[in-house]
């Protein structure tokens, strides 16, 4: 099966879900973390998807393609530990943080098999570019 997009990504997806189940979540946090915990675990966990597309668009570069997995696993580690804060602060049950560092391992578990193995996402070297128009 040939992914053209990767929203069609097992590992987008469920880095997607993490991502929507924080922004649900963290709406409950005190307003005083409004610029701190909340902030940065949304953006951290926005921030995994947004790397992932951008690997994504970098698969003709073997070496591009792996820096930008290596960011979508240093922003899902951010969101796994921001999560502990949440927790440890109160703001997240102790049966959600179970679930959400769950998903947050399986896309870690994801992201590192995609870096030891990116022959498998890299655009062939002898595939054409696209015609360009005449301007």
């Amino acid at each position: 099966m040939q992914i053209n997009s990767a929203k069609e990504l097992v590992v987008y997806q469920k880095a997607y879900e993490l991502s929507m189940r924080i922004f649900g979540l963290s709406k409950t946090f005190p307003p005083e973390e409004r610029y701190a915990l909340t902030s940065q675990i949304r953006r951290a966990s926005r921030s995994t998807c947004l790397n992932l597309r951008e690997a994504w668009a970098k698969r003709r570069y073997e070496a591009h393609f792996v820096s930008k997995l290596t960011d979508c696993d240093g922003e899902n580690a951010e969101t796994d530990s921001c999560l502990d804060f949440a927790r440890d602060c109160g703001y997240v049950p102790p049966t959600d943080h179970q679930a959400l560092t769950g998903l947050c391992a399986e896309v870690g578990k994801m992201l590192g098999s995609m870096m030891l193995r990116p022959e498998k996402f890299l655009i062939p070297a002898n595939r054409t570019a696209r015609p360009t128009s005449d301007l």
